[in-house]
């Protein structure tokens, strides 16, 4: 199918492309990967009467260290940070979850920034956002405002971006000394949307004790969810068997997932309770490798 006819816009600096939104905002869709709106686009899902192209604003193509934190760019390709070196030594998780977003030809052109825009919940990058506690640069005609990943993603495919305001950057943290981060998912084929993903991130004290943690669910609710009481039991626990299955079950108990015609509730809410178990059963394999590491 072909898109519907839209007014084609490209400016050339940041000023200029919050200014069309202010002008256009309730007509306007941003473009800049496309992944997600070009099928929109194609499928006649989406209609808007304009189409602001922002591959021409300098400066959005760059992933910035400043100190501890990164920030990356609107323009940065997935693909480009899945094979920053720098950034998978300081923040595994996002460069093992980059691994999963559907295929390279489409990470080659897709954005970080874009996948968060559009907020799928069933996404990988939502979820892990949400588990490095990311800040969203948002900009406006009327200035800069800063929102955390917990309050950005509001509903399925709806996040806190104003109509006029366009998302230049994402910015987070490398994980503090002592902390540990897996991600999983599982999906009918590779590539394909995952009927149910994990990202799950703990800091340990010195005795082997989760100091804080955060795991974040995707593909269950209709935004990436924090599992509050499978992060409750963690905290200040060692990760034994024992808490590894009671986690599991917690897991379970939290989610109430729809069903589609891939995988019903139940089979989600199931799978999902495993896949909790794997995040953190790969982070205790990894926090216990460096320990024994270190006695050695």
């Amino acid at each position: 199918m072909k898109p519907p006819r839209f007014t084609y816009h490209a400016p050339t600096a940041v000023e200029e492309a919050t200014s069309l939104l202010a002008d256009l905002h309730e007509d306007a869709k941003v473009l800049a990967g496309g992944q997600s709106l070009i099928p929109l686009l194609s499928f006649r899902l989406a209609a808007p009467e304009h189409l602001i192209d922002i591959n021409r604003l300098p400066g959005l193509d760059q992933v910035e260290r400043t100190g501890n934190a990164w920030r990356i760019g609107a323009l940065v390709r997935q693909r480009t940070v899945e094979r920053s070196a720098e950034l998978a030594a300081a923040v595994p998780l996002l460069a093992q979850a980059l691994a999963s977003v559907a295929h390279p030809q489409v990470r080659n052109r897709g954005t970080i920034c874009g996948s968060l825009a559009h907020g799928d919940s069933s996404a990988e990058l939502p979820a892990v956002m949400t588990a490095l506690d990311a800040r969203m640069t948002l900009m406006s005609a009327g200035g800069t405002r800063q929102v955390a990943a917990d309050d950005f993603f509001q509903f399925h495919l709806t996040t806190a971006i104003g109509p006029d305001e366009l998302l230049t950057a994402v910015e987070f943290d490398s994980p503090v000394p002592g902390t540990y981060a897996a991600f999983e998912e599982f999906a009918l084929r590779r590539g394909d949307f995952a009927l149910a993903g994990v990202a799950a991130t703990a800091t340990f004290a010195a005795d082997g004790r989760i100091k804080q943690c955060r795991v974040v669910a995707a593909g269950v609710a209709p935004t990436p969810l924090r599992l509050a009481a499978v992060e409750e039991l963690l905290t200040g626990s060692e990760l034994s068997a024992s808490v590894l299955a009671a986690a599991q079950e917690a897991a379970h108990r939290e989610v109430t997932p729809m069903g589609d015609s891939r995988a019903d509730s139940d089979y989600r809410r199931h799978l999902l309770s495993v896949l909790v178990r794997r995040a953190l059963s790969a982070v205790q394999i990894k926090h216990g490798a460096e320990q024994e590491g270190e006695r050695r």
